[in-house]
């Protein structure tokens, strides 16, 4: 297993990740959430033996019932995890039960800390954007929770390029603490982070928490061109639109690439799809859920899997996206200028 430092900061984190999106109660409404603490311990107990020390949850997973689930389930082994949770989710009826108000924030987190039953949150993200709440707010009420000991680090989850830039200037226009990591969507399915967020990382040295980066599935080589995929798939049944496909000849043409480089190395097609993220910049660990102990199996290896520069080239090739404006105009008419952040996007569609 190896780890990377978590953005501008001196905290290890395992690359893997284990995701805890999938912990519920087995609400038939919601097919998502079905592991018990049986399933999650067990689970949990085979990551931790093959070295992963990061799990990632949040309130918002089945009501608070993820976060339970995780207390229960890592009892005895708290000092052995780094844990993320995230906050903005609506947990109650009232007008202020949701967003990144201060007075939310707050709450929210003392809430989680009784669910999980810790004393500290290691890793605290804003899970959305709130447009509504002053990003002088939202800034102070994070600082706090970290003087306070109630939380570590911070980061942000699923904000654009300009709002991570507006939170991270006024941290540093008041001195307080800044946001080290976002956890975003990133996958060879959908690249579209490349254009600001990894920049950023860059630009930023904000690390990089990826989720569904087997695009929930679709990139694992269970869908294949022609097939149907499996019984009960959550995609082609419509009943997930998380990630949406927009392309779906496109899609299929990254999957004919992905599972010729697995077939010639004789591994699953996850691991290809895995360890490309892993050669990305900025990218710290990618979140990985499974329902049993097999799926964890044949993912964590991916960890340690080193791409050829022809494969990564390849799956780049195949999967690359159109330069949204205004980058291919720099990329024309700048490029002479450029930085490394720049080039966290442009060498990626020209080479250089």
């Amino acid at each position: 297993m190896k780890y990377n430092l978590l953005g501008n900061s001196g905290l290890k984190v395992s690359n893997l990740a284990i995701g805890t999106m999938n912990y519920g109660k087995g609400d038939p409404a919601q097919p998502l959430f079905s592991l018990g603490v049986k399933e999650a311990k067990r689970n949990i107990d085979l990551c931790i033996d093959e070295g992963i020390n990061f799990i990632d949850t949040s309130d918002g997973y089945a009501k608070g019932t993820s976060e339970e689930i995780l207390g229960e389930a890592i009892k005895g082994k708290r000092e052995k995890l780094i844990i993320a949770s995230k906050v903005w989710n609506p947990m109650g009826d009232g007008p202020n039960d949701l967003g990144l108000s201060r007075y939310h924030i707050i709450s929210a987190c003392e809430a989680s800390l009784k669910r999980l039953q810790t004393d500290r949150i290691d890793v605290y993200l804003a899970h959305k954007w709130d447009g509504m709440t002053p990003i002088e707010e939202i800034a102070e009420a994070f600082d706090n929770l970290v003087r306070t000991g109630k939380v570590r680090y911070i980061g942000c989850s699923n904000f654009s390029g300009w709002h991570l830039m507006k939170a991270l200037a006024a941290a540093d226009k008041a001195n307080r603490q800044r946001f080290i990591v976002q956890q975003i969507h990133y996958s060879l399915q959908a690249r579209e982070a490349e254009n600001e967020l990894i920049p950023i990382g860059i630009s930023e040295k904000i690390g990089t928490m990826v989720w569904s980066p087997l695009a929930g599935g679709l990139l694992t080589g269970k869908f294949r061109r022609g097939e149907s995929g499996p019984s009960g798939s959550r995609h082609f049944e419509r009943k997930w639109k998380n990630p949406p496909i927009y392309d779906e000849e496109k899609l299929y043409d990254i999957i004919d690439v992905i599972i010729e480089i697995a077939e010639q190395r004789e591994i699953p097609p996850s691991q290809v799809s895995l360890a490309w993220l892993l050669s990305r910049p900025t990218v710290t660990t990618l979140i990985v859920g499974g329902r049993n102990e097999e799926q964890f199996k044949q993912n964590i290896p991916a960890s340690d899997l080193e791409l050829t520069e022809e494969e990564l080239n390849k799956l780049n090739e195949v999967s690359r996206p159109n330069l949204l404006y205004p980058y291919w105009h720099q990329q024309f008419m700048g490029k002479e200028r450029f930085s490394e952040a720049d080039l966290g996007l442009h060498k990626w569609h020209s080479g250089y």
